[in-house]
């Protein structure tokens, strides 16, 4: 892929997004970091960002973006792509967790936690696809996460919005194929990173007072997850040589993680069931990735 290219990031105000809004705009790429109020709430965040920016000379916007709120995601795209012209990757990035035991978490909690993690990608995408189908290539990147494959006790709804964000990623990964548009997922493990300080604790724990053992749950796997001290930068390289591979030729699903919880043979043998599931409703061809092009367009 060209690195002149327009990349759009969504949670870039910390963590992995800020490390790919960083690493793509050193690369060349025109950066559109998006972040939630970067004038007040991520004020500190977003002049980080534009400082570095302005010390390297860096291709690097700072856009507005509440991907909870559909009107939000149309401004931010409708003002990338007026800036740039065009909208060449999406990085659904832009989520966080709740933790605690299922019953102890709200509705409304699990509301916000669905909204967030999985409805924010559905906006994006519909904002940018329009974009991407008249430029007739694209890229919609979604990260999601080893829990997204595994479940973890005491993370389930956080699970649960990773493993939607996943079904709804690769249904788009077939039927955008023909479009000569690639859907990516990328799976990272712990890294030391923000997100652990940004957990969302469950709150009707009164529901939980006869769980026993079971309540130190969350606690134990927060801090087995929150003692890593692996280098995130890792993850940002990886979703930049994904990025510049050709189009048509990324994998669906990408592992990245220093643990090993047994995710790529879950993928390995989801693949193969739905390799046989494409072939039995005969829709391969239908769902064979085409580089599309002015003459190939229909």
């Amino acid at each position: 892929m060209d690195p002149r290219q327009v990349v759009l990031v969504t949670g870039s105000s910390t963590g992995f997004g800020k490390l790919m809004a960083q690493t793509f705009a050193r690369h060349g790429y025109t950066v559109f970091a998006t972040m939630r109020d970067p004038a007040v709430r991520n004020a500190a965040n977003a002049r980080e960002l534009r400082e570095l920016a302005a010390a390297e000379s860096l291709p690097l916007h700072i856009l507005e973006m509440d991907v909870t709120h559909e009107d939000s995601v149309d401004r931010a795209v409708h003002a990338c792509v007026a800036e740039a012209g065009r909208i060449d990757v999406a990085i659904n990035n832009a989520g966080y967790g709740v933790a605690g035991l299922a019953e102890a978490t709200t509705l409304e909690q699990v509301r916000h936690q669905m909204d967030t993690n999985f409805l924010g990608p559905v906006r994006v995408n519909r904002a940018v696809l329009p974009h991407m189908r008249k430029q007739r290539s694209g890229l919609l990147m979604h990260i999601s996460s080893g829990a997204g494959r595994v479940v973890i006790p005491g993370f389930g709804f956080y699970c649960a919005s990773k493993f939607a964000l996943e079904a709804m990623a690769e249904a788009y990964h077939y039927e955008l194929a023909q479009q000569g548009i690639d859907s990516c997922i990328v799976e990272p493990g712990a890294y030391k990173t923000a997100v652990f300080g940004n957990m969302v604790t469950a709150l009707d724990t009164a529901r939980t007072e006869t769980y026993g053992a079971a309540n130190r749950i969350t606690e134990k796997v927060n801090g087995r997850l929150s003692a890593t001290n692996a280098d995130a930068q890792v993850v940002a390289d990886a979703i930049l040589a994904i990025v510049q591979t050709a189009p048509g030729e990324r994998k669906l699903r990408y592992r990245i993680s220093p643990q090993d919880w047994g995710v790529d043979a879950i993928n390995e043998v989801c693949a193969q069931v739905q390799e046989r599931a494409i072939a039995a409703f005969d829709l391969t061809e239908e769902t064979t990735f085409v580089q599309r092009t002015a003459a190939t367009a229909t």
